[in-house]
């Protein structure tokens, strides 16, 4: 399984570092671009503080199938330059799409056959990647959302903080959730990029980008295969949404709610609670999820011909 570093460059010359992961034997392979959830988060999908570790068993299961994976540090973070607090939420998709472009030019990629696998806020960038207006040629021939919403990003961070605070004693509820409203009307007020917020230094324009993104727009116009999962257990997203996310993509989407799995991609059969992310974190990513997606991509991608699937 040969790893080689590999850099696209973005809109404004910056050089986004990454890990492309090839499968053994000849090419050209078909492949996916990893794109991973919010914040400073490195080509594995890791902070300091948090670490996911999505980019590499996911790679290698998919290696195994003969599919390639690009995964790369975002703005600030391992080896890619810049403030990832100073770049934008639209920032973030053009830096995702010099990303995929980068990907599909490469001699040992089948530029027909590529896929994004987004998580979280990654799954909103790969639904916009992949919406073509009718007619046209699709850039990415099939997609995975992990925990993607089907929403404005306000109603999204709203539901999200409704069912964090949910899981909270009662008494401390109700003003947290006031304080919550606070801060969205204070970033709203700001007109930075970055901006100091209840004595914090925050990406601004990226909260402001975000809270009036609707997925839903992006949605409407995918026209290539969709695999969209959420889990039952998931705190920072609604489940739901994939009800709407079935609705909306024309053709519908092949959707699954799995039970126990959370918002970190582990089976955690207790009650949603942030306060079991670091118990949950001392486990790998499921397994059962990882060989679905591999399964569902390496029917999609090794069909692929001509930016079209069977």
């Amino acid at each position: 399984m040969p790893e080689v570093e590999m850099t696209a460059e973005a809109h404004d010359g910056l050089l986004l570092s990454g890990t492309l992961t090839l499968p053994g034997g000849p090419g050209p392979h078909p492949a996916v671009l990893l794109l991973h959830a919010s914040g400073p988060l490195d080509r594995d999908g890791n902070t300091r503080r948090q670490r996911l570790e999505l980019g590499p068993p996911l790679a290698a299961a998919l290696a195994q199938h003969g599919i390639a994976t690009l995964r790369y540090d975002r703005r600030g973070v391992g080896a890619t330059p810049g403030d990832w607090r100073a770049t934008g939420f639209t920032g973030t998709r053009r830096d995702a799409a010099a990303a995929l472009r980068a990907l599909a030019a490469r001699p040992d990629i089948q530029a027909d056959a590529v896929g994004v696998v987004g998580h979280s806020e990654g799954a909103v960038h790969a639904m916009a990647l992949s919406a073509q207006p009718l007619g046209t040629r699709p850039a990415v021939a099939a997609v995975v959302l992990l925990a993607g919403f089907a929403r404005t990003g306000e109603d999204a961070l709203r539901r999200q903080a409704d069912m964090i605070v949910s899981s909270l004693p009662t008494p401390v509820r109700k003003p947290l959730l006031a304080l919550f409203t606070r801060y969205l009307a204070r970033v709203r007020a700001t007109s930075t990029d970055v901006a100091r917020v209840a004595g914090m230094r925050v990406n601004a324009r990226w909260m402001r980008e975000l809270l009036t993104h609707d997925s839903r727009l992006d949605l409407a116009n995918i026209r290539v295969p969709v695999l969209a999962v959420t889990g039952g257990n998931d705190i920072q997203v609604d489940p739901a949404d994939l009800d709407d996310i079935h609705r909306l993509v024309p053709g519908g989407a092949e959707i699954h709610r799995i039970g126990d799995l959370t918002h970190l991609l582990r089976r955690d059969p207790g009650p949603a609670s942030l306060r079991t992310y670091a118990r949950q974190l001392r486990r790998p990513v499921d397994p059962e999820l990882l060989a679905q997606i591999t399964a569902w991509l390496t029917i999609r991608l090794h069909t692929s011909v001509k930016g079209t699937t069977s």
